[in-house]
């Protein structure tokens, strides 16, 4: 099956995860993606948090599917060399170095401009450039503080938390990646490359534009119905946690479920949505609620939620979770099962769909990774396994033109 991406080249100068994710979702679509690497060592990930000894990481196979490695020492005459070649041939480069860094190889904007005017180049920054804190190093961590997520997450007699989920990395390369295939159709009516740039922080922001929406809110009217601490406790001036209510307006809560006391994720998410009321109460054997004043609307629900919570957690106390959403789900109200790593990995719908999926490697045998999350009707997307390091050097340098001789010499100078 012919791939939407196929015949797009991408020079692929990222490492650890958000510049990674952004190439892989790339890949998996069809695009030729050349991740260039340092000889002997390579991306980071490689090494880090290894499981097997002397195989690459989880890290890394699971960032870098379909893709092909090239060891490159850029340092090297020879290997600017071949990498001026490459440019020359490809669509796009993506990197996520440090401000600066391509300037200092020689391969600035304008230099890359001048080698093939069509070139996109593609970067993920930690702030937009000009910010005040553009030369600050930012990781996933930082990108969560700095965006906005940290302050807003985690309870209000609590210090702010980081969420699990890479906001700051993995989010940040689906932007990138969003910003890439724009520029690639801008370029079909122009004719003309551009640049594209991602930063950490706006990426963190725009998932927290709720929170955004909530802070001019609160200066308007000095609270926030939705929140636990309405009508009972205070507000300050910005936007506080608010534990596990629900972001969208209607309120929510992670409720124990059959088995809590022994298992920690025996719980569900269940969310009192307006038009769910009745429903709600006929699931819970609360009729008597549908009509009553002090329930019939949020507004009188909000006052004493946290009853209302307690009364469902008696209901779900001889129920496990799953049992409890089979339930539920009959009476179309919003709800799920809080799952664990280990019941993702092996949740046979997800197998099915390819959401998750089971690829071969070189070394280290079968390794769960993600595929695509993004569906479509007439192209299933296949994941194959990371490559190894170097794997594609002679490959690729003998689609450049290089003759087996000159990838003979490149190899003694050390250039790949």
């Amino acid at each position: 099956m012919t791939k939407p991406l196929e015949g797009i080249k991408i020079i692929d100068f990222t490492h650890v995860q958000a510049g990674p994710a952004c190439t892989q979702l790339l890949a998996w679509f069809g695009a030729d993606v050349i991740k260039v690497e340092r000889p002997g060592s390579g991306d980071v990930t490689r090494s880090q948090l290894r499981d097997i000894p002397d195989a690459d990481a989880l890290y890394f196979t699971m960032l870098n599917s379909n893709k092909k490695s090239l060891t490159l020492d850029t340092k090297k005459p020879e290997g600017k060399e071949v990498l001026e070649k490459l440019i020359r041939e490809s669509d796009v480069l993506v990197e996520n170095f440090g401000p600066g860094a391509l300037d200092r190889m020689g391969f600035s904007w304008e230099r890359l401009n001048e080698l093939n005017p069509k070139m996109i180049v593609a970067s993920v920054k930690g702030f937009s450039d000009g910010h005040h804190y553009d030369d600050l190093k930012v990781y996933e961590n930082v990108a969560q503080c700095a965006g906005g997520a940290a302050s807003t997450t985690g309870f209000w007699d609590g210090p702010p938390t980081i969420s699990a989920a890479a906001l700051g990395d993995s989010n940040t390369g689906m932007h990138l990646a969003i910003g890439i295939l724009t520029a690639l159709l801008g370029r079909d009516k122009t004719g003309k490359g551009q640049k594209v740039a991602v930063s950490m922080q706006d990426s963190v922001l725009n998932l927290c534009r709720v929170k955004l929406r909530d802070q001019q809110r609160l200066e308007r009217v000095g609270y926030l119905e939705e929140y636990p601490q309405y009508p009972h406790g205070e507000f300050g001036d910005v936007v506080p946690r608010g534990g596990n209510a629900g972001g969208g307006g209607q309120p929510g809560w992670v409720l124990k479920c059959k088995g809590w006391e022994t298992d920690s994720n025996a719980y569900i998410y269940f969310t009192i949505q307006g038009h769910a009321w009745e429903p709600i109460c006929k699931a819970l054997g609360k009729t008597e609620w549908i009509d009553d004043p002090a329930y019939k609307t949020a507004e009188a629900r909000q006052p004493h939620i946290f009853e209302i919570f307690k009364t469902i957690e008696a209901w779900l106390a001889d129920k496990t979770k799953f049992e409890a959403v089979d339930i539920l789900r009959k009476f179309d109200i919003p709800c799920a099962p809080v799952l664990t790593m280990k019941e993702l990995a092996n949740d046979p719908s997800l197998r099915a769909s390819g959401t998750i999926v089971e690829v071969p490697h070189k070394k280290r045998g079968s390794y769960l990774t993600v595929g695509s999350p993004i569906k479509f009707s007439d192209m299933k997307p296949e994941v194959t396994a990371s490559p190894l390091l170097g794997e594609h050097t002679d490959e690729v340098l003998a689609g450049l033109g290089y003759s087996n001789q000159e990838i003979f010499n490149l190899r003694e100078v050390k250039a790949v």
